[in-house]
Formats: C-alpha cells, structure tokens, sequence
C-alpha cells in the first residue's frame, strides 16, 4: 500500500471534508510527514478564510441593514416631528376656528334672540291692531256698565243700569264678534234677572217723602176745634133767627153759652186731647224729623230704618192727628204707598257681566 501523492492532494482543494487525523506509520520518510502538515495547515487556513469571509460578508449584510433601519428610523423621525408640527399648527388652527365658530354662534344667537324678540312685538302689534276695535269696545261698555252701576248703587233705581245694559247689548250686535258673544249673553241674564226683580224706585219714594214734609202743617190734630167731615162743628152755637122774639132769642144766646162751658164727648185717644197748643208745633217738627230720617236712609239705602221710621210716622199720624181729615187720610194713604215702595231688596249686582268683562279685556 503506498502513499498519496502531493500533486493528487493539490487536485482536489474543494473537498470540505473536515481534516481527519492521519496516523502516520512509523516507517513514514519526513518528507511525506512534511507534506502532511502542509497539506494540514492549509486545509486550516482555507477554513479559517472561509470562515473570515462568511462572517465579513454577515457583518457587511448587518452594517447595511443597520444602516437601512438607521435611515429609517430617520426617515421616520422627520416624518414624526413634521406630523406633530402639522398636528401642532392644525390644532392651532383648529382652536382659531372653534374660537371664531363661537363668536358667530353668539352673535347668531344674539341676532336670533333680537330677531325673536322683534317677532313677539310684532305680533304683539298685529294682535293689538286687529283686537284694538273689540278692545275699545269692550272699555267702553266696562266704563259705562260700571258708571251706570254706581249711579244705581246710589240711586236706588235700576234705569239707568238696565238702559246701559241695552245699549251694550246693542254696540255688541253690531260688532258681530264671535269672541264678545259670552259678553253678550252675560248682559242680557242680568238684565232679565234685573227686570224680574227690579229695586225700589227711589226718586217716587222722596217725591211722596217731600210732599208729607211740606203737608204736615196742614195736618189738624184731634184737639183743634176745626170743620169736621161734612157738617158743622158740634160745639158751635146754634144760629139765631133774625124774626125770633126777644124771649127766644135771649133762650138760644143762654143756652149756648151753657153749652160752650162744658163739653161731652168720646175721648179715644187721652194724650192727643191733653196735649197743649203749643206743643203742636214740637208734633210737627218732631213729625219732619222722622221723615227726614226716613228720607235718609232712603238715600243710603239703608231699607229697614226708612220702613222704621215710616212706621214711627203713622203711628204718630194715627195718634195725634184727626182721622176723619181728608189731609190726614191722604197723609195715610202716602204712608201706605211708601211703605209698599221701601222693602228690603238686595244691593244692585251684575257679577256676570262684570266677570265676562274681565275676561273679553283679558283677550280670553
């Protein structure tokens, strides 16, 4: 078995087997142990180059691709602050706008406000044009309702009320206004409920009250001596003949003079025949005064003193003064007039119309 040759170790450099350990035989010459370890080193060193330019060629493949993610990461850093700049001056931006946004929705909302306040009084003005002519009408009959209703409050009498009730009634006919109607029909129950139950008529009352007053010094009391009903006074003398003897005419002027010293007669009413001369002027001022009151309290309404004082009155007529007087009778018949006009009547009231008043001014 012989050695390998040099020249086929030389023939054959791309065999990467990894370097065996050769075994040289003791009977080996130098030469071939030589070529041996030459063979041997430069397997070593073929390796070891290869191995530098695996790992030159990796390192050159990691600095490049350091170098790109370097570029990269640059590239990206620029990019970053050039967005945040742009972001930046977006936001600014933005903050301008929401900035000028809200100072035109305020003056929007001003110019909105202005606008809305501008249309109520608009409509204000159109609703007070269109309802001025039902408005004024409405002052009108309020204005007149009411006065009339004072007056009749201080009257007594329900005319005056009851005429301008009417002529309300009337203005609202014309107007033809579906809105006044409720007025319309309010007027028109107190004026029925007015008729049906209508006050004392107060001017008769004071007209019969001043006529007593004026004929109470003409009333005769029961201790005058005056012309009695249709015949002569029966404490009067006898007349005498003017063809009567002397005798006879002597007898008649005697027994008149008996007659006219004593007096028989029906005493009714004692203190009206006891009472003197002069205290028949008291009677008749004290007679005024209590139809004063009464006159009075007409004027204030006040019902249940003038029947009072009406009633004090006829008593006194019927006690004092002479029934079978036709003045006195005539006296005693106003009485009873009066007495049937005074009664007791509730305040003069229009709640309805008032009310529907109120509501028509209202606008309701």
């Amino acid at each position: 078995m012989s050695a390998a040759s040099p020249s086929d170790d030389l023939s054959s450099p791309t065999v990467a087997a990894p370097p065996v350990p050769v075994t040289v035989a003791p009977h080996q010459t130098p030469a071939a142990q030589a070529a041996g370890a030459l063979l041997l080193s430069r397997l070593a060193f073929g390796l070891v180059a290869l191995v530098a330019v695996v790992a030159l060629l990796m390192v050159i493949a990691l600095w490049q691709k350091v170098g790109g993610m370097k570029e990269q990461l640059a590239r990206q850093s620029a990019d970053a602050i050039a967005q945040s700049m742009e972001a930046r001056t977006l936001a600014r931006q933005a903050s301008d706008t929401v900035r000028d946004a809200a100072a035109r929705v305020a003056l929007v909302e001003t110019r909105v406000a202005e606008v809305a306040l501008q249309r109520s009084q608009l409509e204000e003005l159109i609703q007070s044009l269109s309802r001025s002519r039902d408005e004024n009408l409405v002052v009108d009959i309020d204005s007149a309702v009411r006065l009339s209703l004072q007056q009749a409050q201080v009257t007594g009498s329900v005319e005056p009320l009851l005429a301008a009730l009417k002529a309300g009634d009337q203005r609202i006919a014309r107007a033809a206004q579906p809105r006044l109607a409720p007025l319309q029909r309010a007027m028109q129950r107190d004026a029925d409920r007015l008729r049906s139950s209508a006050s004392t008529d107060s001017a008769e009352a004071l007209q019969k009250l001043d006529e007593l007053m004026r004929g109470v010094d003409d009333l005769p009391t029961l201790n005058a001596v005056a012309v009695r009903g249709t015949g002569a006074n029966a404490w009067q003398a006898e007349p005498i003949p003017a063809d009567a003897p002397w005798w006879q005419r002597a007898l008649l002027t005697v027994r008149g003079e008996l007659r006219s010293l004593v007096r028989v007669g029906r005493i009714q009413s004692p203190e009206a025949i006891l009472l003197a001369p002069e205290q028949s002027y008291f009677l008749r001022e004290n007679l005024k005064l209590k139809l004063l009151n009464a006159r009075l309290s007409l004027l204030s309404r006040q019902m249940e003193a003038t029947r009072t004082e009406l009633a004090q009155v006829t008593v006194s007529l019927n006690r004092y003064f002479d029934p079978a007087s036709r003045r006195t009778q005539a006296a005693a018949t106003q009485l009873q007039q009066l007495q049937s006009l005074v009664k007791t009547t509730e305040a003069v009231r229009i709640d309805d119309t008032l009310t529907a008043l109120a509501t028509a001014a209202a606008g309701r």
